[in-house]
C-alpha cells in the first residue's frame, strides 16, 4: 500500500522540476520525527556529520574551561587551541571562528584588499555553491569558477587560462586560488598531494594566494595517512571545521601568517564573530582534536562498510562507486526509471504496516539527503555505530526490493 501511495505521488510530481541545488540543501531541512506508524523506530540519521553531539569528555571540558574575554584576547582556551592548530598546520598563527562559512569569508576579505578582486575556485566547491555568495555579497570578491572533475580536482590548464592579466584595466585582478579538501559535493574525495602542489606552484608563479577550504581536512589526512601539515604546507591559508567529523558542537579554525590572521580578526569583528568567553567552545574543540584519529578511523570504516553493503544489495535500483568512497561521504545513484532520490529518501523515513509486522520491535527509519534528482548522499559520523549501519543496510535492502517490485 505504501508503495502504491508513493507511486501516486511520483506521477503527481513528475512534471515538477527540482534543481540539484534545492535538493542538496534539503538534506539539512528534513523532519526526522513522526507520530505515525513506526514512531518508536530507531532513527539512523545520515544527513551529515554536523549532527554529532558533544561527548562526555567534551561536556566536562566545557564545564571546567577557564575563560576570558576573547575580543580583548584574554581567553586562555582560545589561545591554546589557536596555538595548537597553528603548530599542527606549520603556520604562524590561527584564529577561532564560529563557523566554516565565516572562516572562508574572512579569509577572502583579508586576502582580497580591493573590492572586485577575484578568486578562482571550483564550480562544485562549497565556497561557490553553499555559502550564499557571501564573498560577492559581503566582501565584493568576484568568483571565477573552474570545472571540478569527479574527484574534486580541476584542470591546471584551465586554471592557467583563468588567471587575469595585470596590465588590462578592463579586467579585475586575480588574487586567490581556492581548493577544497575533502571535496564535499564530489562525495568526500581526497585531493592528491601532487594536485595540491601543482596548484600551489602555478599560483605562486603568478603571485597568487592559495587558500584551502579544509572543512574536512582531518578526513583527508587520515585517508592519506599523512599529518595535516603535509596537506597544507604549500598553501597560504587553510580553514578547518571542528563541528563536522571531529564532533565539537561549534567552531572552525583558520590558519596562516600572523599578518593574515590580524587582518581576519578585523574581518571577523565586523561580521559579528568577535565573542566574549568562547573558551567553553574551544575546550570542546581541543578534545575533538585529541580524538581525531579515532573518530576518522571509525567514520571511514563504517562508510566503507555501508558502501560495500549497498553495492551488494542495490541491484537495478541503486548504484554506488565503492572505490570513490575515500572518506565518510557516500554518494548513492538512483538508476531505476521512474524513481527519484526524493522519493527514495522519503520512503526510507517511513515504516509500513508490513514492516511493522515483520520487524516488530526492531523497526528502523533512515534519514539521508536527496543530493540531486538522482543522487542520495549519506554521511557517517561518530554517533553512528556498526549496528546502526547494519540496520540501515537492512532498511535499504527492504526499500530497494519494494521499489524494484513496484516500479
Amino acid at each position: 500500500m505504501a508503495s502504491r501511495f508513493l507511486l501516486a505521488n511520483v506521477l503527481h510530481r513528475r512534471g515538477n522540476k527540482i534543481s540539484n541545488w534545492t535538493l542538496g540543501a534539503c538534506c539539512y531541512h528534513m523532519d526526522v520525527g513522526s507520530a505515525e506508524l513506526g514512531s518508536d523506530a530507531r532513527v539512523i540519521d545520515m544527513r551529515s556529520d554536523v549532527l554529532t553531539k558533544p561527548n562526555k569528555r567534551m561536556r566536562q571540558a566545557m564545564a571546567d574551561a577557564v575563560v576570558g574575554d576573547d575580543v580583548f584576547r584574554e581567553d586562555p582556551m582560545i589561545h591554546e587551541i589557536q596555538a595548537k592548530v597553528a603548530n599542527m598546520f606549520g603556520m604562524e598563527a590561527a584564529l577561532f571562528v564560529p563557523s566554516g562559512t565565516m572562516g572562508n569569508l574572512v579569509a577572502m576579505m583579508a586576502h582580497c584588499s580591493n573590492r572586485g578582486d577575484e578568486v578562482i575556485l571550483g564550480d562544485k566547491s562549497h565556497l561557490f555553491l553553499f555559502e550564499q555568495g557571501g564573498i560577492a555579497q559581503v566582501a565584493g570578491v568576484h568568483p571565477m569558477p573552474v570545472i571540478n572533475r569527479n574527484d574534486g580536482t580541476f584542470s591546471i590548464k584551465e586554471l592557467k587560462s583563468k588567471i587575469r592579466p595585470t596590465d588590462d584595466p578592463h579586467q579585475t585582478l586575480t588574487r586567490v586560488v581556492s581548493i577544497e579538501n575533502t571535496h564535499n559535493f564530489c562525495g568526500g574525495r581526497v585531493l592528491p598531494l601532487s594536485f595540491i602542489e601543482e596548484v600551489a606552484e602555478v599560483s605562486h608563479e603568478h603571485g597568487l594566494i592559495v587558500h584551502m577550504d579544509g572543512a574536512r581536512l582531518m578526513n583527508a589526512a587520515y585517508a592519506l595517512d599523512r599529518p595535516p601539515l603535509d596537506l597544507v604546507k604549500k598553501c597560504d591559508s587553510v580553514s578547518m571545521c571542528l563541528s563536522k567529523g571531529l564532533g565539537a558542537p561549534v567552531g572552525s579554525m583558520l590558519a596562516g601568517t600572523t599578518e593574515f590572521i590580524e587582518k581576519t580578526i578585523r574581518c571577523r569583528k565586523v561580521l559579528g564573530g568577535g565573542m566574549r568567553q568562547p573558551g567553553i567552545l574551544a575546550a570542546a574543540g581541543l578534545v575533538a582534536l585529541s580524538e581525531a584519529d579515532m573518530r576518522m578511523a571509525h567514520d571511514h570504516e563504517i562508510a566503507s562498510k555501508f558502501a560495500k553493503g549497498i553495492a551488494k544489495i542495490g541491484g537495478s535500483v541503486i548504484e554506488v562507486d565503492v572505490p570513490a568512497v575515500e572518506s565518510n561521504i557516500i554518494m548513492l545513484h538512483v538508476v531505476k526509471e521512474g524513481l527519484t532520490s526524493e522519493m527514495f529518501c522519503q520512503r526510507l523515513r517511513e515504516v509500513t504496516e508490513e514492516e511493522s509486522r515483520k520487524f516488530k520491535d526492531n523497526l528502523t527509519k533512515v534519514v539521508a539527503g536527496p543530493w540531486s534528482t538522482t543522487c542520495v548522499r549519506g554521511v557517517t559520523h561518530f554517533d553512528l555505530s556498526h549496528d546502526d549501519i547494519d540496520r540501515a543496510l537492512r532498511k535499504f535492502e527492504y526499500v530497494i526490493k519494494e521499489f524494484s517490485d513496484s516500479l
